[in-house]
């Protein structure tokens, strides 16, 4: 069964375009390493929570949003290590004088088993 990564991300909103264009360069990279799909989506939607909701989870700041994306990978295994070579691949390594368009210490991530998945 498919095996997920998920990950949520406070991106300030001036960063919209150049956190799309870098998604769309590590797409097919980690595509090349074994994952079937890589999603990536801008909040539309996001309220407030009485408790916690998106934006307070990654202590996202005035001024910024959250992308909410998955890589879909075939298992565990083909994930673990995939990710290990998206790593390791010299196009994913920081470019000097790059900023990241994100604040990659809020970055929440993990793991994820598949327990349903139903279709139309």
């Amino acid at each position: 069964m498919a095996y997920m990564d998920g990950f949520v991300i406070p991106v300030p909103k001036g960063n919209k375009e150049r956190y799309r264009e870098v998604a769309a360069y590590a797409a097919p990279i980690f595509i090349e390493h074994g994952a079937l799909r890589v999603v990536e989506c801008w909040a539309d939607d996001v309220k407030p929570g009485k408790v916690n909701d998106f934006r307070t989870a990654v202590i996202a700041e005035e001024g910024e949003d959250v992308v909410f994306s998955w890589i879909e990978w075939p298992d565990r295994a083909t994930r673990d290590a995939g990710a290990e070579k998206v790593m390791k691949d010299e196009r994913m390594q920081p470019k000097e004088g790059e900023d990241m368009p994100f604040a990659g210490a809020r970055l929440i991530y993990g793991g994820f088993e598949v327990l349903l998945d139903a279709k139309a």
